[in-house]
């Protein structure tokens, strides 16, 4: 399966904002194409399904768009 990166600066790391509520941050890694969340100190609820158009936000450079704009690898 492809390995999914930022377009900018190759990382696998993002976050995205929950839909309801846009201070809620769901951070993940992308590794053979799923996505792998990281548990928050908040001990966020179930985070949302990543689609297509879903807002996604590199974590260490300043990208962001739709999930389906990533760069796949592989």
């Amino acid at each position: 399966m492809a390995d999914y990166r930022c377009p900018y600066c190759g990382s696998q790391s993002f976050h995205l904002r929950d839909p309801q509520d846009q201070y809620e941050i769901y951070e993940f890694d992308l590794r053979h194409g799923k996505a792998f969340f990281i548990p928050s100190e908040e001990g966020n609820a179930q985070p949302p399904d990543i689609t297509d158009d879903t807002e996604t936000y590199c974590n260490l450079c300043s990208w962001h768009s739709k999930f389906n704009a990533l760069k796949r690898l592989g």
